[in-house]
């Protein structure tokens, strides 16, 4: 098992990552129980799957839990779930000091992290992501949040965990989609911060999962650390989802995954830097290829005019600019404001 940890200037938490990590980390979970007992926060499908592997480690060390398994999908990243979470941790008697467990993928990170970050002013959070995505990636970095009717991720804040534990075993059982939905995070972070990652994918060793998992949050955490509420060059690891974004509002949230979108929206923001002359051609093939290889469908199929617009409205905006994330090279992520006329005929004129 390896340890990688986030040092932050208010707090620091461990990252555990390893093919049983889950059973390896009961002690060190068992630690931020005083009150021996926790909530876990999962959904319907992990807990069918590997609730008995968590409901074991709790056991053998004597903290008792309660449980709310929410529907699977994005449709329970609301509002209204977020209430009744509320409703289950009173009724429960979850003090302050008692963690709110993160059992599942991003869904079930973001809508349980924003729970626990404003349940009684905040209560300890636990992350034990269950999916590629959200152990390369969503579960690292305090971001936590609920969507509203107007967009994704627009109530929220960020709020750290006492202790992320990615357990590889369960990766197991990913269905393909998800799997290729973590893959396109595992090459975004390549891309923008990680030779040796590139490498390793490039090596075809996509099988080398605790490795992978260590880097990518490894490359992350060398981002969060800097700018942990997102200000300045947290803003890099947005690299494709500028683009990602609006292409899965376009499709109403219906057509694509998270990662499916994103790998788009990188081919998008690699032909845009192409195209301004930012992106070394080499690189941009470079990565395109291996995204092909690894069975990711980089090539968006919708026109730019319906995307940019949408692009106008995403949070990390400046002023009237869309604020694109570009790569000057492997390794270099840049920030690249642009009128949205402007990105939409550059696109337009390239033939996306």
């Amino acid at each position: 098992m390896r340890t990688i940890t986030i040092r932050l200037p208010a707090a620091a938490y461990p990252i555990l990552i390893g093919n049983g990590a889950l059973a390896e980390a009961a002690e060190t979970l068992c630690a931020l129980c005083p009150g021996k007992r926790v909530f876990v926060v999962t959904d319907e499908n992990v807990w069918a799957l590997h609730g008995a592997r968590l409901d074991s480690v709790l056991a053998g060390q004597g903290i008792s839990y309660g449980l709310k398994a929410l529907r699977p999908g994005e449709e329970s990243k609301t509002l209204a779930t977020l209430e009744g979470l509320y409703g289950a941790f009173h009724a429960a008697g979850m003090q302050r000091r008692d963690p709110v467990v993160a059992f599942g993928g991003g869904v079930v990170g973001d809508t349980a992290g924003f729970a626990a970050a404003t349940y009684m002013r905040g209560v300890p959070l636990v992350q034990i992501p269950t999916t590629l995505l959200a152990q390369a990636d969503a579960s690292v970095g305090g971001k936590v949040a609920v969507d509203l009717p107007q967009g994704k991720n627009l109530a929220g804040c960020f709020y750290q965990p006492s202790l992320v534990v990615a357990d590889t075993a369960v990766l197991s059982t990913l269905p393909p989609r998800e799997w290729n939905a973590g893959l396109a995070e595992v090459v975004k972070h390549a891309a923008i911060g990680s030779e040796e990652l590139l490498a390793l994918l490039e090596g075809g060793r996509v099988d080398a999962m605790e490795e992978i998992v260590a880097l990518n949050c490894q490359c992350k955490a060398s981002f969060v650390e800097r700018d942990s509420l997102d200000q300045s060059v947290r803003m890099m690891l947005n690299f494709g989802h500028t683009f990602g974004h609006a292409i899965e509002k376009y499709h109403d949230y219906k057509t694509y995954t998270h990662g499916e979108a994103v790998a788009m929206g990188m081919g998008l923001a690699l032909q845009a830097g192409r195209l301004l002359g930012v992106t070394p051609p080499e690189d941009a093939r470079r990565l395109l290829s291996l995204m092909e290889r690894l069975g990711l469908d980089a090539h968006a199929k919708d026109p730019a005019d319906a995307l940019v617009p949408l692009m106008a409205g995403d949070k990390k905006n400046i002023g009237g600019d869309i604020n694109l994330v570009l790569l000057a090279g492997i390794g270099r992520p840049v920030p690249y404001p642009i009128q949205p006329q402007a990105l939409a005929s550059l696109l337009a004129g390239g033939n996306m």
